[in-house]
């Protein structure tokens, strides 16, 4: 079998820091995709693109962020969303990209808002999956604030025993591979920084502002997200995802493949 997918480590230095950026790739004559994956996730949650008939050849490019995964990080301490911001600006640099689509989930797509709003007039489209835009998505990060621990192993142990038990779609499956994927000593970073800018960074209006066709794609288990409605009054294609909550890629990745490929592709006709 062939995924037709290149698989690299990308040495880099960012804020100071020495980075092994785990990531896969394809190369195409398309505008590429740019996937950027959620807390507790890995490049690989989007890696079946490569088999999936609907995208054909579409180029992509899709890594590990610092603290997850296989990539390395030479001072996990500095792990925060602005840091990953600037890993998404020097991998696209690497991979020579210049204007792309993006889709990005939960940490993911908080990432992925703050590199759009940089970096507008390169953004073909967004895919946002359930990344913060308010401060009521801080229903896993703000754990930090309400469940402080000194030791961050402590605080991560008990953090994947309480997503265990969640009512929400997968949410086993999650916790179960959580001590895999993250290292304990990037939570902090990552959820405060989080939580700092859902209540201060004006992320609705950075959403709302973005220049080109956006999507915010949801479980229906979330579907009592109050901002809904305001975005789809603003022009923002909502996808709710059936048989699902924060985590399509697992519950149903299926329909979340389709509806991607049915936005890229209206994306790039208008």
């Amino acid at each position: 079998m062939n995924r037709n997918t290149r698989k690299e480590t990308v040495p880099l230095e960012v804020d100071g820091v020495a980075l092994k950026i785990a990531a896969i790739s394809r190369q195409g004559e398309l505008a590429p995709i740019v996937f950027l994956h959620g807390f507790g996730s890995t490049k690989e949650d989007y890696a079946d693109i490569s088999i999936n008939r609907a995208f054909g050849s579409r180029p992509f490019l899709a890594y590990d962020a610092p603290g997850c995964g296989e990539t390395a990080c030479g001072d996990l301490r500095k792990v925060c969303i602005p840091f990953l911001v600037e890993t998404a600006k020097a991998m696209l640099a690497h991979a020579g990209i210049d204007r792309f689509h993006l889709v990005g989930h939960s940490m993911g797509g908080l990432t992925a808002l703050m590199l759009a709003h940089e970096l507008g007039d390169r953004v073909l489209s967004f895919v946002d999956i359930e990344g913060n835009v308010a401060p009521e998505d801080c229903f896993l990060s703000r754990q930090i604030v309400d469940f402080p621990a000194d030791d961050p192993q402590a605080f991560f142990n008990d953090f994947i025993d309480r997503n265990w038990y969640s009512s929400q779609y997968s949410s086993p499956l999650y916790a179960a591979s959580l001590r895999h994927k993250v290292r304990a000593q990037a939570v902090s970073g990552i959820f405060t920084s989080m939580v700092h800018l859902s209540d201060h960074g004006d992320l609705m209006g950075k959403f709302l502002s973005l220049p080109f066709p956006r999507m915010f794609m949801y479980g229906e288990q979330n579907s009592y997200l109050t901002y809904l409605p305001l975005l789809a009054k603003s022009g923002v294609e909502l996808a709710e995802i059936s048989d699902c909550g924060h985590f399509p890629m697992y519950s149903n990745p299926v329909e979340m493949w389709r509806r991607i490929d049915a936005f890229v592709t209206s994306a790039e006709r208008r």
